[in-house]
């Protein structure tokens, strides 16, 4: 045996989490229903590898020696760099250049798949975490990016979340490019500091105009004590991006005629400003007025995006790490991505998609109560009273007549007695044990006990009347009618749940 010092400590890595069985039923249901809707929409899905050449990921990353900022990377023994997935969408590109001539066009595909982040973990935010993305590549029209914007409306209600607690915000990268260019920062020589100011906007949610302000300048201080540099504008540059950052109206067409107005002279922004307005215009004739929004404060953070972008936002209060009360926020979001198959191929291939943050959303269910986790139920545990040989073929015989009627059951496998077997059925969440002895073995009975039941009992009732008439939580029946006797506990205990939702 290792001795204290010789035994390894059990420790989970920062910035990644374990997930338990109940996250991870929840987690498959509410994939379940995005699914839907991306199928519903006539996409396909599609599967690639955790692994890409590094230089296959993007233009976003940093052009070093070692390219580990922001990703996870290492050398093959050809010597080639490899880095793990930072999202979903360059592996998708690459696969389209890979398989280009093979596959219909425009191709629509949705996948679904952990990512990797290089990054300083905190609260909330993890290096490991899944995503789950729907595309279309190969459609140059602006059509393509209403239909993601509601496509993302249709994804949040489908899970539960009703209008007035969402919003599908737009904007769009060619506006934004606008204002850049107008303040100096058009040329790929430039490309680091526009990539820092829109790393300073994506952060106007979060720390507000004066936050933004500081990230545009010199850089912000937080209480912590860590300085982030800031993008280094001056002062006439750092008002220009505000004043397109607030150009926002109280209606779409407002908020165009500010753009409009803020981009006035320059080519490109009123092209981007023009594609706002269709699509705003599709939006609102298909009836999604109010849930998809134009909005100028929205600036996906990657590189690779060259048109419209959209954050799908969850509008509700909830109460963060500080005990304040802050806007859920963003749980997904994607936008026009033309360049990124371009890379591969030495032509034109436009393209766009969205990515749902599946923990995010999960987390926002959470709160908002609808996370199902209604059938999270274990298995029927039978107890093991007697070890010999005749009496686990019987226990043995219980299991599989369970199995084969389609009922969740394990037989207890440990060597432990009755008291530890009750104990690691409750922990199991077993909706009832099987319990057979000596005694029931030789009437050829049985004996279920209702777990929850029994537990309902214990905690509600208090006198012996109302205990007499309710439903027992241990009865003795036939070994031969076990199968049947467990299934009526069940489906019991299903309607009690049901009924429970309803009252909620």
């Amino acid at each position: 045996m290792a001795t204290k010092a010789d035994r390894i400590k059990a420790r989970l890595p920062r910035g990644l989490t374990d997930r338990a069985p109940d996250d991870l039923r929840a987690a498959e249901r509410m994939m379940a229903e995005i699914r839907k809707v991306y199928e519903l929409y006539g996409f396909e899905p599609v599967e690639t590898p955790l692994i890409e050449y590094t230089d296959a990921l993007g233009k976003f990353l940093p052009d070093q020696d070692r390219p580990n900022e922001g990703v996870f990377s290492f050398q093959d023994d050809d010597e080639q760099w490899l880095s793990l997935r930072y999202d979903l969408t360059a592996p998708l590109a690459r696969f389209v250049a890979e398989n280009f001539e093979s596959i219909p066009k425009p191709y629509r595909s949705y996948r679904a798949g952990w990512v990797f982040r290089n990054e300083k973990p905190g609260p909330g935010r993890f290096r490991q975490f899944m995503q789950f993305d729907a595309d279309t590549v190969g459609a140059p029209s602006v059509s393509a990016d209403a239909e993601m914007c509601m496509m993302m409306a249709d994804v949040m209600e489908a899970l539960g979340i009703k209008r007035g607690d969402y919003v599908i915000r737009v904007n769009n990268r060619k506006v934004l490019d606008g204002v850049l260019d107008a303040i100096g920062l058009d040329g790929d020589e430039n490309a680091g500091q526009r990539l820092n100011v829109l790393r300073a906007i994506d952060k106007l949610d979060k720390f507000g105009v004066e936050g933004v302000r500081e990230l545009l300048g010199k850089g912000r201080l937080d209480e912590s004590g860590d300085f982030t540099k800031g993008a280094g504008l001056n002062e006439a540059a750092i008002k220009q991006v505000l004043d397109f950052t607030s150009a926002g109206g109280t209606s779409g067409g407002e908020t165009i005629a500010n753009l409009q107005s803020v981009i006035a002279g320059n080519e490109k922004g009123t092209e981007g400003v023009a594609e706002l307005a269709t699509i705003e215009a599709l939006c609102s004739a298909a009836g999604y007025e109010g849930r998809v929004k134009i909005d100028p404060s929205v600036v996906r953070g990657l590189e690779y995006y060259t048109g419209p972008v959209f954050e799908a936002e969850l509008t509700f209060d909830v109460t963060n790490e500080k005990g304040e009360s802050v806007v859920f926020g963003s749980v997904g979001g994607g936008g026009r991505y033309d360049g990124l198959v371009s890379r591969f191929r030495g032509e034109p291939v436009p393209a766009t998609g969205i990515s749902i943050g599946v923990s995010r959303l999960m987390t926002a269910l959470k709160n908002l109560g609808k996370l199902d986790t209604s059938d999270n139920i274990g298995p029927v545990v039978i107890l093991v009273m007697d070890r010999d040989t005749t009496s686990l073929g019987r226990y043995q015989a219980m299991v599989s007549n369970l199995r084969q009627a389609g009922i969740r059951a394990e037989m207890y496998l440990g060597g432990s007695g009755m008291k530890p077997q009750m104990k690691y059925a409750d922990r199991r969440g077993a909706p009832c044990v099987v319990i057979q002895g000596s005694q029931e073995r030789d009437n050829g009975e049985v004996q279920i006990k209702d777990l929850i039941e029994g537990a309902r009992l214990a905690a509600e009732i208090e006198d012996n009347v109302t205990w007499r008439e309710s439903r027992p939580a241990q009865i003795t029946v036939k070994e031969i009618d076990l199968v049947a006797e467990v299934r009526k506990i069940l489906e019991a205990q299903a309607e009690d749940r049901a009924n429970a939702s309803k009252t909620v």
